[in-house]
């Protein structure tokens, strides 16, 4: 009897494990996508953004769109992605503002405060676009009482702002800060607003261990 059937059959199956093992693993779920889509982004932040937004879509409709900010980084770095949940696609990544009473080029200090010049971390869901005093700007609704609940209240939207410039944070070590606002570059506030307008979702982290144990959205 001839073995050349079987060892052609057993070298073709050797091949093509061989090619299996090699091929990169194929991305499995929204967090694997988008984490892929954005390798800068840390993953675990992404993934705190992904079980808040899961959370909320309990309660409701939480459109396609998701914007993560990262305050734990500086304000020198991009630190802020926005993505197409649903096609696994990642639409801006930015530098943001934090405000001027959160920190220096590093925000470690968080408030839901009127007054306070502080960000606030946690889910925000976005509303209306307006013209105002910063311009082309977009409206935004806490969903976590306590930690960013009154930010309607505290005017606290998204607009662009010229002191959001990598050139200039580079020479003075920072670049300018709100008054709370997740301010973003002039020339790119009316395309990010408009990919987030109406409806999405902005999640914005540090490692703040209260909101991280107290946040409804992080322990639904």
């Amino acid at each position: 009897v001839s073995l050349r059937p079987m060892r052609s059959v057993l070298c073709s199956t050797l091949m093509f494990l061989a090619l299996l093992m090699a091929a990169p693993a194929k991305a499995t779920g929204p967090l694997d996508r988008l984490s892929q889509a954005a390798p800068s982004l840390d993953r675990r932040v992404l993934a705190l953004a992904l079980q808040a937004r899961a959370c909320a879509a309990r309660s409701g409709d939480v459109g396609e769109r998701l914007a993560v900010i990262d305050y734990s980084r500086p304000s020198t770095e991009v630190r802020m992605w926005v993505f197409d949940v649903a096609a696994g696609r990642l639409l801006h990544a930015e530098h943001v503002a934090h405000g001027r009473g959160s920190g220096e080029n590093l925000a470690t200090a968080f408030s839901d405060v009127d007054g306070s010049h502080k960000s606030s971390l946690g889910l925000f869901r976005t509303a209306e676009t307006y013209v105002g005093g910063n311009g082309y700007s977009m409206r935004m609704d806490g969903l976590e009482p306590g930690f960013n609940g009154r930010a309607r209240e505290r005017l606290i939207v998204m607009h662009g702002a010229d002191y959001v410039d990598p050139a200039q944070a580079k020479r003075q070590g920072r670049p300018g800060r709100s008054f709370g606002c997740p301010a973003v570059r002039s020339e790119v506030a009316r395309v990010v607003i408009d990919s987030l307008k109406d409806g999405q979702l902005l999640f914005a982290y540090a490692a703040d261990a209260d909101w991280r144990a107290n946040s409804l959205l992080l322990n639904c």
